[in-house]
């Protein structure tokens, strides 16, 4: 599905320390929009469905995505930087034919 790095991993393991609430997970998803077509979207959500992809990553964070999301986010590296030129979470997805400037958006 998607593969997250350390950088990331952590990132995300001090979110959610900072939620201060059980059960959460990160999820990702792949929702209609952007400038491209299809934009990214990140979250942390405590509601699991039973159809739902779910595996573990690094620190131990829990990485969820929905079934129709998964096909399109197959191959992705979810990535985070934390820099003087970029600082935040980018996604690699090798399903992009093409993105926007932003990052945010593809087709």
């Amino acid at each position: 599905m998607i593969t997250v790095t350390e950088d990331a991993a952590s990132k995300v393991k001090e979110l959610l320390d900072q939620e201060g609430e059980e059960g959460l997970a990160l999820r990702v998803a792949v929702r209609p929009g952007g400038c491209s077509g299809f934009s990214y979207e990140m979250f942390f959500d405590s509601d699991i469905a039973v159809d739902d992809v779910a595996e573990q990553a690094a620190n131990g964070i829990r990485v969820v995505v929905d079934p129709t999301s998964a096909t399109m986010l197959t191959g992705a590296t979810l990535d985070y930087k934390d820099g003087l030129q970029q600082t935040g979470f980018s996604i690699d997805n090798p399903n992009a034919s093409r993105s926007c400037g932003c990052g945010q958006s593809f087709s």
